[in-house]
C-alpha cells in the first residue's frame, strides 16, 4: 500500500499550479517552437513525478517488541562510532547516523515503544548531513524515549543542505508505539540515534536500512 504523505499537500499544489502556468506561458510565447515546448513539458513532468515519489508514504506496519530498536528511517548508515552526546544525557553514548538522500521515504518513525522525557527543536546551520559536525550545528529536532524497561533512546533528526524544514510530532510527556510517525523532513536530511554503551549493533556501516523493517540494535 503506497499514499502521499499529509507533509506533501501543499507543495504538490503549489507546484502542480506553478508548473502548469509555466507551460501555459511558454505556449502563449513560443507557440511556434514546439521543441522547446515539448522539452518544458516532459521536464515539468518529471519534476512533479520526482515531487509524488518524495512525498510517498509506505505503509509500514510491524508488531512492537521490547526488544528491538528498528531504523527510525529509510537511508544508508554513515555513523556508528561510541560519542559523547551533549545535549541530553552529556556522556558516551553509541551513535548510529542514517543519512537520507533526496530519493530515500523521508517519514521518520519511532525506534521503539515508550514515553517521551524530552522534545527541542534548534535553528542551525544547513552544512550537509553527512558531516560530522551537522548532528550539533545543523538545524535539529531532538527527542528522547524512555521505553518500558526504563532505557533512554535519543533520536535526532537533522537538516541537511537541502533540507529546509523539520518536522516533529512529538510531544511532551506522550505515550508513544513503537512504528508510528516520529515525523518527516523535506528534502534530503539525517536521522542520529543514541543508545546505551554496550548495546548490540545488528548493522555494519554503509548498509541501506528501512524504517520499521530493519533492526538496528537490541535491547
Amino acid at each position: 500500500m503506497m499514499s502521499i504523505h499529509k507533509e506533501g499537500y501543499k507543495i504538490l499544489i503549489v507546484g502542480l499550479v506553478i508548473l502548469l502556468l509555466i507551460n501555459i506561458i511558454t505556449d502563449i510565447l513560443i507557440a511556434d517552437n514546439m521543441i522547446i515546448k515539448w522539452g518544458i513539458g516532459f521536464c515539468s513532468i518529471i519534476l512533479f513525478v520526482f515531487l509524488l515519489f518524495f512525498f510517498r508514504l509506505p505503509e509500514r506496519n510491524l508488531e512492537p517488541n521490547q526488544g528491538i530498536i528498528y531504523a527510525p528511517a529509510d537511508g544508508k548508515v554513515v555513523v556508528i562510532e561510541e560519542t559523547e552526546e551533549k545535549e541530553y544525557f552529556k556522556d558516551m553514548r553509541i551513535q548510529v547516523s542514517i543519512f537520507m538522500s533526496p530519493f530515500n521515504m523521508h517519514s521518520n518513525r519511532y525506534p521503539v515503544s515508550g514515553h517521551i522525557k524530552y522534545v527541542a527543536y534548534h535553528a542551525g546551520h544547513k552544512m550537509v548531513a553527512w558531516h560530522p559536525k551537522s548532528s550539533e550545528l545543523n538545524e535539529r529536532s531532538t527527542v528522547v524515549i524512555e521505553t518500558a524497561g526504563g532505557i533512554e533512546i535519543l533520536v535526532r533528526q537533522v537538516a541537511g543542505a537541502v533540507a529546509r524544514r523539520i518536522v516533529t510530532y512529538s510531544k511532551m510527556d506522550l505515550d508513544i508505539k513503537q512504528g508510528d510517525e516520529l515525523g518527516f523532513i523535506k528534502f534530503g536530511s539525517r536521522v542520529d540515534i543514541f543508545l546505551p554503551v554496550g548495546t548490540e549493533i545488528e548493522v555494519p556501516i554503509l548498509q541501506e536500512v528501512r524504517a520499521n523493517k530493519t533492526i538496528i540494535a537490541r535491547i
